[in-house]
C-alpha cells in the first residue's frame, strides 16, 4: 500500500486522533511506561509529517486528557517533560513546514513552563497554513459542553443572546474547536473501542476507525491503511445511499 493508492480527492479534512497503547506497549516490552510515551512522541512527529505530505489540513492528537490528571505524580510530571521536549524541538519543523499549533482544553492547568513552551510555539505558528496541529491538552468533552453552556449563558444574561436563538452553530461557535471543521475520520489505536470523552459533540458524523496497532507501532504505512478504509466508506449524514447518487 503506498500514497499513490489514495484517491486525493476524497481525503478527510480533518482527523482526529486517540494515541492509546502507550504504557502497554512498553509493558510488553518490560519498559517503564514512560518509554512508551517517549517512542509514542517519535509516532506524533510521523503522522504530522505524513498529514501533511498528504494534504490533510488539520490533525487534531488526544495527547492528555482532563482524567489523566489522576495517573501517578511520576507518570504525570513525565508526560510533561516529553510534552516540553516536543514543543520546543519541533518548533523549528513547524515552521520549515509551515504547520500551525493550536491547543483545546484547560491550558490553566499545565505546568508553568509547559505552558510557555505551548503559548510560544502557538504565537510563533499563527501565520501557518499548510497543516493545522491541534493538540487537546487537558482536555474532556464534557468539560468543554460546559464551559461552552457557561459562555452562552453569560452571553444570555447579558442581553447579547436570545436564549431562543441559541442553535448547533451557536453552540459549536463557543466549542473549544470554534473556527475548525468538525473530523471526519476519527481513530483510535491500541484495541479499544470507545470516545473516551473525546470531541464528543464534533464526532457525530465522523468515520471511526479502531486498530489494535498501539500508538508508539503507529506509523505512516498503518496511517495509509485508515486513510484507505475511509476512502471505502459511504458518508451518507442521515440520507439513504440513492439519494447520494441521484443529486
Amino acid at each position: 500500500m503506498s500514497f499513490t493508492t489514495l484517491d486525493l480527492e476524497r481525503l478527510p479534512r480533518h482527523v482526529a486522533i486517540i494515541m492509546d497503547g502507550n504504557g502497554r506497549w512498553a509493558k510488553k516490552r518490560k519498559k517503564p511506561r514512560l518509554y512508551g510515551h517517549k517512542v509514542g512522541a517519535d509516532s506524533v512527529s510521523d503522522i504530522v509529517e505524513a498529514c501533511r505530505e498528504f494534504g490533510i489540513k488539520y490533525l487534531t492528537l488526544y495527547a492528555f486528557s482532563s482524567e489523566n490528571w489522576q495517573r501517578p505524580a511520576q507518570e504525570v510530571s513525565g508526560l510533561m517533560s516529553i510534552l516540553k521536549r516536543y514543543l520546543d524541538s519541533e518548533l523549528p519543523r513547524m515552521q520549515k513546514n509551515a504547520i500551525r499549533l493550536v491547543s483545546i482544553g484547560d491550558r490553566e492547568r499545565l505546568p508553568e513552563a509547559v505552558r510557555a513552551s505551548l503559548e510560544k510555539a502557538i504565537s510563533e505558528t499563527s501565520g501557518n497554513s499548510k497543516l493545522t496541529l491541534n493538540l487537546a491538552l487537558s482536555y474532556g468533552g464534557r468539560d468543554e459542553l460546559v464551559r461552552a453552556a457557561q459562555k452562552i449563558s453569560r452571553l444570555c444574561l447579558e442581553g447579547k443572546l436570545d436564549p431562543a436563538a441559541i442553535s448547533d452553530v451557536i453552540l459549536a461557535a463557543n466549542l473549544d474547536t470554534a473556527g475548525m471543521p468538525d473530523p471526519d475520520l476519527l481513530i483510535r489505536t491500541g484495541g479499544e473501542s470507545r470516545l473516551s470523552n473525546f470531541l464528543l459533540w464534533q464526532v457525530s458524523y465522523a468515520e471511526i476507525y479502531f486498530t489494535d496497532v498501539m500508538w508508539p507501532d503507529f506509523r505512516k504505512a498503518v496511517f495509509l491503511q485508515a486513510l484507505t478504509d475511509y476512502q471505502v466508506r459511504e458518508r451518507r449524514f442521515g440520507r439513504t445511499g440513492d439519494q447520494l447518487y441521484t443529486e
